[in-house]
């Protein structure tokens, strides 16, 4: 799906991070991984090296030009161009009522979601119009969509990052770049394994009890996975959507359909 594309990835972490990268290498993408810690990109680099693919992981904070400079430069030394970017990169405030969140931890997050991805694109535009396409993946939050309770200055950056990717498909398409977004909901993987045992233990029930509970809510009766839900990404990435720009596509197991 992926063949001849270079793709990088932002927040390559233990959970989605990683997983898209992996799948990326294994559709044939080369990858490019971005994160503040190196210790999960490594391992990733290992199992696609030995799968047979390329992927190399540069540390890098998306709210420092010089360090996305670097990420960008290594990219195309490396590879000798870049098509496909993802923005996944992510802070959470805490979870607490937004007027309760400390303005601190909103800009911090806005630094991160937003204005990071920003700084990525940037970076990255030029090199996909010399290559003469380009797309580009702002992964958002169903919280966006349906409000959760604590959610709020989390969701209020990623909103902002969505406007963002509608006025970045306006303006780059001319380029030949396209530009998405695929909203993620309950993700199956350790932020919500995380949830489900402190939530299991302040209500002194089961985690399967609270997994039950947040399942029953969609029509796939499953909370979908990390890995599941990498394939909306690589397909948005990919030339079999190259007509789609501007897009939202819900990843969520049904639990929130637009009208």
């Amino acid at each position: 799906m992926l063949q001849d594309e270079v793709v990088v990835i932002t927040g390559v972490g233990p959970g989605l991070g990683s997983k898209l990268a992996t799948r990326a290498a294994a559709e044939g993408a080369k990858v490019v991984m971005a994160a503040r810690s190196a210790d999960v990109m490594k391992q990733v680099e290992k199992d696609v090296t030995a799968a047979g693919g390329e992927a190399v992981g540069v540390q890098c904070d998306v709210r420092r030009p010089e360090e996305v400079a670097h990420l960008v430069s290594t990219a195309v030394d490396r590879f000798g161009k870049i098509t496909g970017l993802v923005n996944s990169a992510f802070g959470h405030p805490g979870f607490s009522d937004l007027l309760e969140t400390p303005e601190k931890a909103i800009r911090r997050s806005m630094d991160i979601i937003l204005y990071g991805a920003l700084n990525v694109t940037r970076e990255v535009v030029p090199h996909m119009k010399a290559a003469g396409r380009g797309s580009i993946v702002n992964i958002g939050t169903m919280t966006t969509r349906k409000p959760m309770r604590g959610e709020a200055g989390y969701a209020v950056a990623k909103s902002a990052m969505a406007t963002a990717t509608q006025f970045l498909a306006l303006e780059l398409g001319q380029h030949g770049i396209r530009a998405n977004q695929a909203i993620m909901g309950w993700l199956d993987g350790p932020g919500v394994r995380f949830y489900l045992k402190f939530t299991a233990e302040s209500r002194g029930v089961s985690e399967q009890d609270v997994y039950d509970e947040i399942a029953s809510r969609n029509p796939l009766g499953r909370i979908p996975t990390d890995e599941a839900c990498t394939g909306a990404v690589l397909f948005l990435l990919s030339r079999c959507a190259s007509e789609v720009t501007g897009a939202v596509l819900d990843v969520n197991g049904g639990e929130y359909m637009p009208a």
